[in-house]
């Protein structure tokens, strides 16, 4: 299945996306069984994620039962991050080694993760804000592991067990503030300040939605695209992480109790903007695509004329 979030009016909802068509959850529920509420699983994805196989077996039942009047246009909705409200998003540093030579930096002999905080969360068609502050906003296509079952120390062999599903991140990145002066030549004792560098408002693109984990056979091999205005920036396979998705959310879960709904966004191929030069701007189309999941448009807005 595809799962959503959305807004129509001022209400979030989860829906199915079917084709064109968006099946509104929670109207679909109210319709089908003839009840006066809907369960709060269905206004929340993290909440439809814990609730686990229950939750899922409701939804493709709604899927397929929903009447006339649960079914949108996705010109009638606001698209919202599909998990509004992860505890924890992870991403990680040169996780494919053409990436790594095109930035200079030598790949860690272990997953090297930051966080990105909940406030960086934007959906697919929403505006990525080029802050006042910066002059260097580049872009980073992603596949993005959604999180099913809570887990510590989780076994590579077992490590597919608690995904709940995949979806596409932009891993925005603010160059200007990410990189100390002189950097990579000159090292700073404190490293790169991933902080401003990765969580600032809008930094974290995420959609358009997540496909359940059954409907991808393999998420190391997946295909990744990347477009500015038409134009193709980044091209890669999955099948080239250093560390794959299994092996990622090992190394997450150590001393860290992985929870329903966490993210973990898993590297960037390369054709970054930054080697190159080139960096968004006022007006730019972003478009990031993983294969057999769909692909995430942003606007690029300065934060003066939003």
């Amino acid at each position: 299945m595809k799962l959503l979030t959305f807004r129509k009016g001022e209400v979030r909802r989860v829906g199915v996306l079917q084709g064109d068509v968006i099946i509104d959850l929670p109207k679909a529920y109210l319709a089908v069984y003839d009840a006066f509420e809907a369960p709060d699983f269905l206004y929340d994805m993290k909440k439809l994620i814990a609730v686990g196989r229950p939750a899922l077996e409701i939804v493709d039942y709604l899927a397929r039962k929903a009447p006339e009047e649960a079914k949108l246009s996705p010109k009638e909705i606001v698209w919202e991050p599909p998990v509004t409200n992860p505890e924890k998003i992870f991403a990680v540093a040169v996780n494919y080694k053409a990436h790594g030579q095109e930035a200079g930096v030598k790949p860690p002999e272990r997953p090297y993760f930051f966080p990105k905080f909940p406030n960086a969360l934007v959906g697919h068609e929403q505006p990525v804000i080029k802050h006042k502050v910066t002059q260097k906003v580049d872009w980073e296509v992603e596949l993005v592991v959604v999180i099913g079952r809570a887990g510590k120390y989780i076994d590579p062999a077992r490590a597919l067990d608690y995904v709940f599903g995949y979806t596409v991140g932009n891993d925005i990145s603010i160059r200007d503030w990410q990189f100390p002066p002189g950097w990579p030549q000159q090292l700073n004792p404190y490293g790169q300040n991933w902080i401003w560098g990765k969580s600032m408002d809008t930094a974290a693109p995420v959609g358009p939605n997540i496909v359940t984990k059954d409907e991808i056979e393999d998420p190391n091999r997946l295909g990744l695209r990347l477009r500015v205005n038409g134009q193709l920036e980044q091209e890669g396979n999955t099948s080239e992480l250093i560390f794959n998705v299994q092996q990622l959310i090992h190394w997450a879960s150590q001393g860290i109790t992985l929870k329903p709904g966490d993210l973990i966004f898993t590297g960037t191929p390369p054709g970054v903007g930054f080697p190159k030069g080139k960096f968004l701007k006022h007006g730019d189309v972003v478009e990031a695509e993983v294969e057999k999941i769909g692909v995430l448009r942003n606007y690029v807005v300065e934060e003066d004329m939003k």
